[in-house]
């Protein structure tokens, strides 16, 4: 039925070999329960491959297998929450084998092929539209206090720095909302569509405030900015078209970049570290 390409799932480790090897036996499975025809060749992200199909009525959808872990248990009950407004429709789901199948989209047109200012104008309704409660299921956004990694880091973050984003870190997790927010929505995970103009794809749910969804629309394209003036200014056009509260706002996007700093000189990501520290510098409260 399907061939896993070579190194997928690497990123994942050893824990994910047994799922990766049985990828094609469940996507025969699931074509058989469904009633699916393969459509076109496999396509694949670092924990999921999606196969276009037809159903059996002839219309085209994609099989989405994903691997299972905190972040993506609940993508489909994030879809049906959000019913396809402004987000792909979920057809039909198995939450034991993370099997998904969706509406097909134009996998080869994103927002990262459009000027920047539609692909703000499209990302930025999306941070407006998708403000519905979230269930008890979803796990609720953290903060860690990156005090303790950046001192067992050798103390690369100004200290000052850090200590802000502790404290206001805290301080954003005690007072937090209760909205679905997608904690990864970008550029490339907005596809083109029929039903709607662009569609939101692959959502990381968790439980909170809108606003700490605004920075990887900062660091995505972040080489198009035109320094920390063309930073804010995106940032504010993100605030003002998604309806957010700026301070809250800016003060979850200068958290996160703290944190994901820390995880950049970690994971010895030069290129990510410094858009995140420019981040950081520029959007401190």
């Amino acid at each position: 039925m399907i061939t896993v390409p070579e190194g997928f799932g690497v990123i994942l480790g050893e824990e994910a070999l047994e799922w990766r090897a049985s990828l094609p036996s469940l996507a025969t499975k699931f074509c058989a329960r469904w009633r699916l025809t393969p459509d076109g060749p496999l396509l694949h992200g670092n924990i999921a491959v999606v196969l276009p199909v037809r159903r059996a009525d002839g219309h085209p959808a994609v099989l989405k297998l994903t691997w299972m872990d905190e972040e993506t248990r609940h993508e489909p009950t994030a879809l049906k929450v959000w019913a396809g407004q402004g987000v792909v429709a979920l057809l039909d789901h198995d939450d034991r084998h993370g099997a998904l199948l969706l509406e097909r989209l134009d996998h080869t047109s994103s927002l990262l092929d459009v000027p920047i200012e539609e692909a703000l104008a499209v990302t930025g309704g999306l941070l407006r539209r998708l403000n519905g409660p979230a269930g008890p299921e979803f796990r609720r956004h953290e903060f860690a206090d990156p005090r303790t990694r950046n001192a067992d880091l050798g103390d690369p973050l100004p200290a000052a720095v850090v200590e802000q984003a502790g404290e206001l870190g805290r301080d954003l997790v005690e007072h937090a909302g209760n909205t679905l927010v997608n904690q990864d929505l970008h550029y490339e995970n907005v596809l083109r569509g029929d039903r709607e103009p662009w569609l939101m794809i692959d959502p990381k749910p968790l439980a909170g405030d809108r606003e700490f969804g605004v920075i990887p629309l900062l660091w995505n394209r972040f080489g198009e900015l035109d320094g920390e003036r063309g930073l804010r200014d995106r940032f504010a056009a993100l605030c003002d078209i998604g309806e957010l509260d700026v301070e809250r706002a800016r003060a979850w996007t200068f958290c996160r970049a703290v944190d994901t700093w820390l995880w950049c000189l970690e994971e010895e990501l030069p290129e990510m570290a410094v858009a995140v520290e420019a981040i950081t510098h520029a959007l401190r409260p």
